[in-house]
Order: structure tokens, then sequence, then C-alpha cells
């Protein structure tokens, strides 16, 4: 488990102390930043510098719980409370009692449920699911999540209680962009870790292909980082990287252009990848920018290739269509080019599958039968 988030930036050193003088305290956090950014070890920290780091540590990954079970799964529930409940189970907040619990993606969470947490804040109380036995508990909360919670409680999907409670202290993890002097420094610490665990070894990296990752607009950030070292180390083990090496496994972008969904043509699974979760579900103002662009600049060619040979986006349609008709348009394409199987799309989206489940009954969504 990291304790520490790694970095010799401003930004980092600035949060690692944040993260020491908070931790003995037991106030609630909520850590946010972009996916990819380390919010979990940001959590962990803080779990590690805290009085209670000899009680239980529980971690909840609030969106890959479905909307049906999550109460049950935080709270625990009574036998008989629903069909399948053969037992009086506890929940993750009475598993967590003298200790912290770590709800990851709390920006997932259903309204109803959020009331519930509010009150174990406020109070360390709740109710099992089907019971009528208040319990209390006493539980350190920390929240993370990659949303902007402001902008949710403005449109209903968040509590306004609740964000004002948990952000008695928000840390805010900058994206890897905005801290190009850690990537190399993040870059060695995935390398060493990697090697040492799978017993291998890598011959290093050029001057020139170390620059240009540096410079690479790391979407997806740490994570992503990490997973690149790991694959290059397996692809290339016995030479040193040059850029060329570099640059078949990185995409070529810039700050500027990273999030723009013109799409060239390209391997369909990379496509799916790019396009969705740039503009899809985090990026749809894109969407106006390529509008803009087009009505600005115009275009030599009367189609956009989007996802793949089959799938078009003329000029005409992309500046009639709505957001949510793109991002229905899509969606679908994605669904029935992976035979609906919602863990795949979820897993190409960066999503989380309840996340797919509720844009599938947003758009009334329904497969085919042939």
């Amino acid at each position: 488990m990291e304790y520490k988030l790694l970095g010799e930036s401003i930004q980092i050193k600035e949060l690692n102390e944040t993260i020491k003088q908070v931790a003995p305290t037991d106030i609630s956090v909520l850590i946010s930043g972009e996916s990819g950014t380390g919010k979990e070890v940001a959590a962990n920290a803080i779990y590690f510098f805290s009085k209670r780091k000899d009680k239980p540590y529980i971690k909840v990954n609030c969106g890959a719980i479905p909307e049906g079970i999550i109460e049950s799964e935080l709270f625990g529930h009574q036998k008989g409370a629903f069909t399948g409940a053969i037992e009086t189970r506890p929940g993750y907040f009475e598993m967590a009692d003298k200790g912290t619990i770590f709800l990851d993606e709390i920006g997932e969470m259903p309204l109803a449920t959020q009331v519930k947490i509010l009150r174990v804040l406020e109070s360390g109380e709740f109710m099992k699911v089907g019971g009528n036995k208040l319990l209390k508990v006493d539980v350190r909360v920390i929240a993370a999540t990659n949303r902007d919670l402001q902008k949710e409680v403005l449109n209903k999907n968040f509590r306004e209680d609740l964000y004002f409670r948990l952000k008695s202290i928000n840390l805010n993890i900058p994206p890897l962009r905005e801290r190009k002097m850690d990537v190399k420094i993040l870059f060695n610490n995935f390398v060493e870790g990697f090697c040492k665990k799978n017993n291998v070894t890598f011959k290093g990296i050029d001057e020139e292909a170390m620059e240009y990752v540096i410079n690479y607009a790391w979407s997806g950030n740490a994570r992503e980082l990490r997973n690149f070292c790991e694959s290059i180390i397996v692809l290339y083990p016995d030479k040193k990287l040059n850029i060329e090496d570099v640059k078949k496994h990185l995409i070529s972008e810039s700050p500027e252009n990273r999030s723009l969904p013109v799409i060239q043509m390209k391997a369909r699974e990379q496509i799916e990848k790019d396009l969705i979760l740039r503009a899809l579900f985090e990026l749809k103002s894109d969407i106006l920018e390529l509008k803009n662009q087009i009505q600005e600049n115009g275009t030599k060619e009367p189609h956009f290739k989007v996802l793949g040979d089959d799938f078009f986006l003329s000029k005409e349609e992309i500046n009639s269509m709505s957001f949510d008709e793109i991002e229905k348009e899509i969606l679908l394409y994605l669904l029935n080019n992976n035979n609906w199987d919602v863990n795949k799309v979820a897993r190409s989206l960066g999503q989380t599958p309840r996340n797919i489940y509720l844009k599938i009954k947003k758009f009334n969504l329904s497969k085919k039968v042939s």
C-alpha cells in the first residue's frame, strides 16, 4: 500500500504536507481529481498517518455497486429484508467501526443513499435494511470523486448538505499534465516496482524518448503512465527504449488537441477508447468545439469517420443533433458492436457498469432480437 503521493512539484509537496496535518484528526475529507491522479493513494496516506491506522480500513467503490443493493452493502440487512436475504449481515459501516471507511466515486451514489450517508456523518447512526433498531458507529469518512460535485449539486445530482459536510477538507489532486516534473519520478518508480515484483530487468530509455514521455498529455494520469511502463518492460525486455519505441505505444497529442474528437481512420478498439472516454462522458463540450470548428473553417470531407467504417456523422447531422442524441447514438453503436456486453463497454469507456445501465435506462435502449 502506498502512503505518499510521489512527486517534487509544489502541488504534490503541499498536498503531502496537508495530508500529514489532516490525518491525525477525525475530520471528514473529500479528495477530488481526474481519474488516475492518485486519489486512493491520498486516502491510504490519510489512514496511515491517522490515529486509527491499527483499526479497520474499509474501501468501497460506490460506482461499482448496483443502485438496488448499495444500501444493503453499506449498512447491512436483516434476514428476510428482501428476496435472497437468507441471513442477517453487517454492512461496510458496521465493519469499519472505530476505523476508517473510504467511499470512492461518491459522486455515483444515488440521492436516496446520500441522505443516509449524511446522517452517519452527523450522528454516526443508521439502520440496517429491513431493521428497526438504530445502530451507532464511530467511523472516519474519506470520500473521493472525479466529478465536479459543485456542478452536480447545481444539476440536482448531489445533495448540497452532504457536499458541504464532506468538503470540510477538500484535497484536489492536479492532473499529471499540470505537474510534468513529476512524470520522470513516477516513471522510475513504476519501472522499479514492476521489475522487482516480476524479477525482470529494464534496459532503460534514452533522453529523447524520456522527453516525449514527460511532455505527453496523459489523459489517464498516473494510472495510464503505470500501465505504459508495465507494457514497455514486457514488450522490450532486451533493449534501451528510443523515441520510436515510445511513439508506437502513445498517441501523439498535446494538451491543446488531446480531447478534440476529430477522428481519422484508426483501429476500432482504439477509436472507441479515444472518442468516448474523452468526448462522450467527460468532455461533451468537445462536440460544441467541433461544431464551431466546422462553422469557422468548413471541411473538404463530406463526412467524419467516427468509431469505424460503418458509423458516420455528417456535418449536417452533428450540427442538428443535441449532446444527448450524439451520446445515445454512439452508446447504442458500442453496445451493438460488443453484443450488449455492458461490462466490456464500461471497461472500454473507463466507466462503471452502473453508469452504462443508467444511460441505457435514460435513453430507453434495448437489444434488437433478429
